[in-house]
């Protein structure tokens, strides 16, 4: 803090423009790697599409094959572009968010320096998980239903690599947000707007929703499919209950602890 206190706005502003600088070089670099290992890059990103993917071994699924198609002359190019950019960012993400918290840290007193170190671990690792989901679980279900169905037997499915891209981006950042729900759970309960009893209450009310959200997520009529989107969603619903009664407890061991100080 005292360290912090000594800095003028002018000289903040030039941490900050070092940080935003290391950042930028650090994230190209990643993406600049990520760029150069293109077939590496592209088996990982179409992975999904292909029937001998491991969720489709796993789940039995019947052979099916999924064709993409190029529409324009730079959309190759600007995909690729795309791909890199996002993975260069993901790969540099560690880094990037030390960066972060290492500019605001200073400002921080110890207490809140502790809860935002668990609170941006937390919501990094649930948004990798839900991401992860995604990319192995939802967003291949997704492809096989969508780049399958046909309307008739004289109208052929041609997807185009932009579309294929574009969606799978969104639902990994969809999914990446979704996980986020244990942990702004956890902080709605600390500043006590959340209590588990409520969450109980309309449980049956977040059934529903979750239900509906799934069906807007990946719409499909194969209810297992359904109920394989609906369920980590559920579980994270339930998760979240337990993470709030949990804090519940210890605000309620914290109050009776200082009080019983403050009284000897």
């Amino acid at each position: 803090m005292a360290e912090n206190d000594e800095l003028s706005f002018w000289d903040h502003l030039d941490v900050l423009r070092s940080v935003i600088f290391k950042i930028i070089i650090v994230g190209g670099l990643c993406a600049l790697l990520a760029f150069s290992f293109k077939e590496i890059l592209f088996k990982v990103v179409l992975a999904p599409k292909d029937c001998d993917f491991i969720t489709y071994r796993i789940l039995q699924t019947e052979p099916f094959r999924i064709t993409l198609i190029n529409t324009g002359l730079t959309e190759q190019f600007l995909v690729h572009m795309k791909a890199a950019l996002f993975f260069g960012i993901l790969c540099a993400s560690p880094y990037i968010i030390y960066q972060l918290y290492k500019f605001i840290a200073p400002a921080l007193y110890d207490s809140e320096r502790k809860y935002s170190v668990h609170v941006i671990g937390s919501a990094y690792a649930m948004f990798c998980v839900g991401a992860l989901v995604n990319y192995f679980l939802i967003f291949p279900l997704t492809v096989r239903f969508l780049g399958t169905y046909s309307v008739s037997s004289d109208v052929q499915n041609m997807l185009t690599i932009q579309s294929y891209m574009d969606t799978l981006l969104m639902m990994s950042l969809v999914f990446g947000l979704v996980f986020e729900i244990p942990v702004v759970s956890w902080l709605l309960a600390l500043m006590g707007v959340l209590k588990h009893v409520w969450m109980k209450r309309y449980r049956k009310h977040a059934f529903v929703a979750i239900v509906v959200a799934a069906a807007v997520i990946t719409p499909t009529s194969d209810a297992f499919t359904l109920f394989i989107v609906s369920l980590p969603i559920w579980l994270l619903y339930e998760f979240s209950i337990l993470i709030v009664k949990v804090t519940e407890r210890r605000k309620q061991d914290d109050t009776k602890l200082e009080t019983s100080e403050n009284s000897k």
